[in-house]
């Protein structure tokens, strides 16, 4: 199989292109032709070991002291179920599916292996792979932080999203939404017609104006950008409200719940995947370049082919 890989910490140069073998399901995992995958933030940063401080010192104890301990980056997939292991019961072969493997990664290659428990659900017939794969990083990380703000049990919400055009930022906006909320989307101007599209109410340009000026209170505040902190935006914040960041020590949540609402909302038409570019795989350094210079909108998608 094809594969993206490194072995050392660095550019995007370290990243090439490696013919590797197949990996075999064992009795309760499944084997999955991999047709799509991302480029996200996280990738960027474990491959250049971007981080400082704490941060760095725990990103080295999680992803490899001096040297990647998995050498194929990626963590979101979708594709198509080619194998099952003797025990699986909940996939058969030809089943589309898309998941995610958090710090196993893998995904950045032409197949792959997940266990069946793991974060792998059946994915919408009629959605495409490309569609699929792009609304899972942001839109896992979006579920898990709302949720713990727990959005869904306050009525008529105020939410404020920070970056509201990257993965999780359009995503969240979208979330919020579908539990009824009010939402303020904080962007650049270049930003402001895909966060309207997307359905928020209103919309600060932080090129234009400074948000934190602005005299509205709210429920949530989400930086899902992690680029500002609870001290900047406590003054906007509800007598009750909450704030969380995408940029601080606390990660994002993981459960198959996150992606089945996915699934649903993607099968209600309630979630409108945001792709920005597609490369194929070869062209991976493009993607982390590209996914690097933080213009993006939305995914960066890594499509696969299959000879």
């Amino acid at each position: 199989m094809k594969a993206s890989y490194f072995t050392k910490y660095g550019p995007p140069e370290v990243l090439e292109i490696r013919e590797l073998p197949v990996p075999n399901p064992s009795s309760k995992e499944i084997l999955v032709k991999v047709m799509a995958s991302t480029v996200n933030s996280g990738d960027v940063r474990v491959r250049a070991l971007n981080a400082s401080g704490l941060m760095k010192f725990a990103m080295r104890l999680l992803v490899g002291w001096s040297r990647p301990k998995r050498p194929v980056l990626g963590v979101t997939f979708a594709g198509v179920v080619e194998k099952i292991g003797s025990e699986v019961t909940g996939f058969k072969p030809g089943d589309k599916v898309f998941g995610l493997t958090g710090f196993r990664f893998g995904c950045h290659a032409t197949w792959l292996v997940a266990p069946e428990n793991s974060m792998v659900v059946q994915m919408p017939e009629k959605t495409k792979f490309e569609d699929g794969v792009a609304v899972l990083f942001g839109g896992q990380t979006a579920v898990s932080f709302l949720h713990k703000m727990r959005l869904p049990e306050i009525k008529q919400a105020k939410v404020l999203i920070l970056g509201a055009t990257g993965s999780v930022g359009t995503a969240a906006i979208q979330l919020a939404k579908y539990y009824g909320a009010e939402v303020t989307a904080v962007c650049s101007t270049s930003g402001k017609s895909l966060s309207a599209g997307l359905g928020a109410d209103h919309i600060l340009c932080y090129d234009v104006e400074d948000f934190t000026k602005i005299k509205d209170r709210f429920d949530i505040i989400l930086d899902a950008v992690g680029k500002y902190s609870q001290k900047q935006c406590k003054h906007l914040l509800k007598p009750n409200g909450k704030f969380k960041t995408v940029g601080g020590m606390e990660y994002a949540s993981e459960t198959r719940d996150q992606i089945t609402l996915l699934a649903e909302m993607l099968e209600k038409n309630r979630l409108q995947p945001v792709i920005d570019k597609v490369y194929p795989l070869e062209e991976v350094r493009e993607a982390h370049r590209y996914v690097e210079t933080g213009r993006k909108k939305g995914n960066v998608v890594i499509r696969m082919a299959h000879g």
